[in-house]
């Protein structure tokens, strides 16, 4: 069980031995991934399920609205009618705060272990531009490059900008284009200039080299973290 579907605290049967077997398998699940040092999408997900059970706790009852608005709007209207059953029974309210009080500091846990193996992964990548870097950096290319090997990712990265409540958040998307082998003749700058020639629509475009030390897994590990770093990097 690598995620809780996003309403499994009143999903199915509320019983707090039940929910307390259910949240544990998933953790258990979660804690083999951080050891295969693996960090996504179950480092992501886990903030998910932790700040919802936050913000339930908070609130003293279960409200519809308390989860984030990428739910569709039949979800909504599920949990909503799911909600407005629960909080006007004392009982089953009874085992949900049992739930939470349990499932909290669980998660809590687990949330440093995430943040332990990301900070790991993040003092041993470096990231540098690869040649001159142009005042428009917000679109262009972002190579990864791991222990010392030939190979070389190559993803075409775009900034983008999205308004929640009062606050601007940036972040970034990225399109894997290719593998390249590196060697004397096809340097990073090489490589950059042929991606140049190939897509004219960037003449000159930023670019970022990424260099794990260590070897990671590619798309759960080095990819958002790399990401994560050249985001701070550009703002």
């Amino acid at each position: 069980m690598d995620s809780l579907k996003h309403d499994w605290l009143t999903e199915g049967l509320i019983d707090y031995e039940y929910k307390k077997y259910v949240l544990l398998a998933y953790l258990k699940d979660v804690s083999r991934r951080f050891n295969q040092s693996e960090l996504y999408p179950f480092m992501s997900d886990l903030v998910f399920h932790y700040r919802n059970l936050i913000k339930v706790r908070e609130s003293k009852k279960l409200m519809y609205d308390s989860f984030p608005e990428t739910l569709t709007k039949a979800d909504f209207n599920k949990l909503r009618l799911t909600y407005d059953k629960i909080v006007n029974d004392d009982e089953v309210m009874g085992q949900i705060e049992q739930i939470i009080a349990f499932a909290i500091p669980k998660m809590k846990d687990m949330l440093e272990e995430g943040k332990e193996l990301f900070e790991f992964v993040e003092e041993n990548i470096e990231l540098e531009p690869v040649g001159l870097s142009p005042i428009y950096a917000d679109e262009g290319y972002l190579f990864i490059n791991q222990d010392s090997s030939s190979d070389v990712s190559i993803y075409r990265y775009q900034m983008t900008f999205f308004e929640h409540a009062e606050e601007k958040y940036r972040s970034m998307t990225t399109e894997f284009l290719m593998n390249e082998i590196r060697d004397i003749s096809k340097t990073f700058e090489n490589i950059k200039v042929n991606l140049t020639r190939q897509f004219t629509e960037l003449p000159n475009p930023a670019t970022y080299l990424a260099i794990s030390k260590l070897k990671f897994p590619l798309n759960e590990t080095v990819l958002p973290v790399a990401k994560r770093m050249l985001v701070r990097q550009i703002s």
